[in-house]
């Protein structure tokens, strides 16, 4: 069953009121903010990459106000253990029985604060948890529920004492994005409202998190000609044959950016999937799954660089017409 072009319009419309509902908290961040809630409807997880202050928790936080959703703030620190990122089971003596106690991976959207600072054996567990949809814990199996989307956060700066997620892991994120500081117009409207310290907290649900199951279910109905389907290809193929490039985005990469380009095209009120949508999300898909030669590197080039000269170099499928 195909997407038709009525589903398109409600997609793009309920779409629009998330972005607009969670824009009164993140201000002035509407490319981000749909970024983001194309991964959650991909469904997949997200990357930020930040200087602190910049709102991410916010973020978190007014998404999942938004879709009626729970939410929760892991701080990553050197002695995080796994255990406090999934849960433990304890004895529990009134019962004589191993009770599980639910670590706070188990939330609609999680914010893995400074991700980079948790020893590999902690950030493990939780991309085993944004991989899986569950937890295994003595040999029992916990899922996570749906929707579920992890934000992990990690800053650009203060780089003594992190654990750099390897580019494995890295792989693990359907999309890697920044959201900036706020422009004068932004600025000057949050300090008015200096006062308030949670703007999440005012906003009012606008779906509810079976709408957002059903959005994501609707999104993957979306058409995908053949001829996009080879662009993507070639796009994926021509990363691992350029000579800037180490290790190139694999299959698993495509497929990342074949869902979110379904939701983005669904978002613009579609019902089919145009080039554009690839080039439009292309780079905050794939620039962080590249492995770059460390010569290409020293000598100024960048995964956006390459990306911008392979885009250049492969020629788009043309357009047709859609009818239906």
């Amino acid at each position: 069953m195909t997407m038709t072009p009525e589903q398109a319009r409600w997609f793009a419309e309920t779409f629009d009121k998330l972005v607009q509902s969670v824009g009164q908290a993140v201000l002035g961040k509407h490319e981000v903010i749909r970024l983001v809630l194309t991964a959650m409807m991909a469904p997949g997880h997200v990357l930020l990459e930040d200087a602190p202050g910049t709102g991410k928790t916010s973020l978190a936080r007014s998404i999942a106000a938004t879709v009626r959703g729970t939410s929760s703030r892991i701080q990553f620190t050197p002695d995080l253990l796994p255990s406090d990122v999934t849960g433990v089971t304890i004895y529990d003596q009134s019962s004589k029985s191993f009770v599980f106690h639910q670590g706070p991976v188990f939330a609609d959207v999680v914010l893995a604060d400074e991700i980079n600072r948790a020893s590999p054996k902690t950030q493990s567990a939780l991309l085993e948890v944004m991989e899986e949809g569950r937890v295994t814990v003595d040999g029992v199996t916990h899922d996570v529920g749906s929707p579920f989307i992890v934000i992990a956060t990690q800053n650009p700066i203060e780089q003594a004492g992190t654990y750099r997620l390897p580019e494995a892991q890295l792989d693990r994120f359907l999309l890697k994005a920044s959201i900036g500081y706020p422009d004068h117009a932004s600025s000057v409207q949050i300090l008015q409202g200096a006062a308030i310290r949670d703007r999440s907290s005012q906003l009012s649900p606008r779906i509810s998190l079976q709408a957002v199951d059903d959005m994501t279910q609707l999104a993957s109905t979306v058409h995908a000609d053949p001829a996009v389907l080879e662009y993507v290809s070639r796009l994926m193929e021509e990363t691992r044959m350029a000579p800037e490039v180490r290790v190139g985005v694999s299959i698993r990469g495509a497929i990342a950016l074949m869902r979110a380009v379904k939701v983005w095209a669904a978002v613009n009120g579609r019902h089919y999937v145009v080039p554009d949508d690839v080039k439009h999300l292309v780079e905050p898909v794939w620039l962080h799954r590249f492995v770059l030669d460390p010569e290409a590197e020293f000598a100024g080039s960048t995964a956006a660089s390459v990306m911008a000269k392979i885009l250049s170099e492969v020629a788009p499928p043309q357009a047709r017409q859609h009818t239906s």
